[in-house]
């Protein structure tokens, strides 16, 4: 459909949570310009809001919220007309979060965005879009892994697959790239296999031309995302591929980094390490989750593994590079979590050297088998642990920056004004960041810099330019 000055709308899109939804949000996008939506970033001048919701934890539950009430609030204000809730919250609550939330206009599913263009069109025009009904999307495609591409090979020929359409509603140097979504492992404190679905591997082909896209676009690092990276390719039969592919990623003209998210402990075979260290433009940087230390609590979350075993991979993976970064998240208070199992987590972080540790409550989730489990922690002791656990972390975190005073960084800048930007062991959004010190009043954003470690500001690096 082209766009003419009768059905020209415009259309603000509010991204919540992680990388994967940044790209669920640009792939709207992408979907909306071509049916001749204007983009705007003022939610109050647009005629509509679509709010890409988190339902990942109750806090990020709470912002989704918070940001469809504030949209809602600016439609007396200005020429906004709806407010459309999208993403994980509305994929998993639905009818639920309309009955609780009646401020918005429309609740959509993941089986709207291929026809998200209409489907706002139709809300405009004052007519009722039927309320998404959530399911277990892990019932949707077939259980044999190898199987999921020949039926998604099906859909494709019958013109019901994917096909890529993005358009970047940000300039940043850096950006997600999603190689595969879904998880097929059970931990029983996660809901997300339920409203994301069995894993399914995007063919290489795609994900080569978005990220050359990307590079034409202005984009120089690329985050490849997932839920679960490790598993990339086993639909394909082939746990190999992801390391044929960052090779064809590294030859790509504009493209300088490549940086893997999202690594499994059980999963992260010695073939994938040797890729990540020994490709050209791949970061040596680990983001591995461990979640806990203690063997027999993580076998109650349904994981593999315990502090020895994981010292151990992080042994292998400074032989190969002694300067990787390598950061992780842990659960503090899951039920049954003893003194002793609490006190393992400490003395693993102690010894492990991240660069980055991410701690977080334990809370019930919905539909979660942890939610049922006996051996509930009071709330205090939880709130307790989890403060003293950060405390230690943001310790640990100062130990580590120290630890690299005098190494040598090439700093991809983010900010011209600060010189803030992040060296190859440093992720996106959620690490340390490091800052140039520099006559230099600025910076270009996207400018590599080789840079001395001449200081640390907490967990972040001062450095010197070369």
């Amino acid at each position: 459909m082209s766009a003419t000055r009768e059905n020209l709308k415009t259309v603000a899109l509010v991204t919540l949570g992680c990388a994967r939804n940044e790209v669920d949000s640009e792939e709207l996008a992408g979907r909306l310009a071509e049916d001749g939506w204007q983009l705007v970033s003022d939610v109050g001048s647009a005629d509509i809001a679509v709010v890409n919701t988190c339902g990942f934890i109750e806090s990020a539950k709470k912002d989704s919220v918070d940001a469809l009430l504030e949209a809602h609030s600016l439609k007396s204000d200005g020429t906004l007309r709806a407010v459309v809730a999208v993403g994980c919250m509305a994929e998993r609550y639905g009818s639920e979060l309309a009955e609780a939330l009646p401020e918005a206009d429309a609740i959509l599913g993941f089986d709207d965005y291929t026809d998200i263009s209409n489907r706002l069109r139709t809300i405009l025009d004052g007519k009722k879009i039927e309320t998404h009904k959530p399911k277990d999307r892990r019932s949707l495609i077939p259980i044999s892994p190898v199987s999921r591409q020949q039926e998604r090979e099906v859909k494709r020929s019958m013109g019901q697959g994917s096909t890529f359409s993005r358009k970047r509603l940000g300039s940043a140097p850096l950006a997600p790239l999603k190689i595969a979504s879904g998880c097929d492992r059970r931990c029983t404190f996660c809901a997300i296999p339920q409203f994301r679905g069995a894993f399914v591997s995007r063919r290489p082909t795609e994900i080569l031309d978005e990220a050359k896209w990307l590079a034409d676009n202005g984009v120089s690092e690329v985050f490849l995302v997932s839920e679960n990276t490790t598993s990339y390719g086993k639909d394909f039969g082939d746990l190999k591929v992801l390391e044929r592919l960052l090779p064809d990623l590294a030859e790509i003209d504009g493209i300088e980094r490549i940086r893997l998210s999202y690594l499994q402990p059980a999963e992260i075979r010695p073939t994938l390490l040797q890729a990540m260290v020994s490709t050209p433009k791949v970061v040596p940087y680990f983001d591995i989750s461990f979640q806990h230390a203690s063997g027999t609590l993580l076998r109650r979350m349904r994981r593999f593994g315990d502090g020895e075993k994981f010292l151990h991979l992080l042994t292998q993976v400074r032989a190969l590079n002694p300067e990787s970064g390598i950061r992780s998240n842990f659960i503090v208070g899951f039920p049954g979590e003893t003194e002793s199992e609490y006190q393992e987590l400490v003395d693993f972080l102690s010894e492990a050297r991240l660069d980055a540790i991410g701690i977080f409550p334990y809370s019930d989730e919905d539909k979660t088998e942890a939610a049922s489990l006996e051996g509930k922690l009071d709330e205090s002791l939880i709130a307790e642990r989890t403060e003293s656990l950060r405390r230690i972390a943001e310790e640990l975190s100062y130990e580590r920056a120290q630890e690299r005073i005098g190494e040598r960084l090439r700093v991809l800048v983010e900010d011209s004004e600060t010189g803030e930007g992040r060296a190859e062991h440093q992720g996106p959004e959620v690490d340390s960041t490091t800052f140039l010190d520099s006559p230099r009043t600025k910076f270009r954003v996207g400018e590599y810099v080789d840079a001395i470690v001449s200081d640390v500001a907490g967990a972040d690096l001062v450095a010197q330019p070369l």
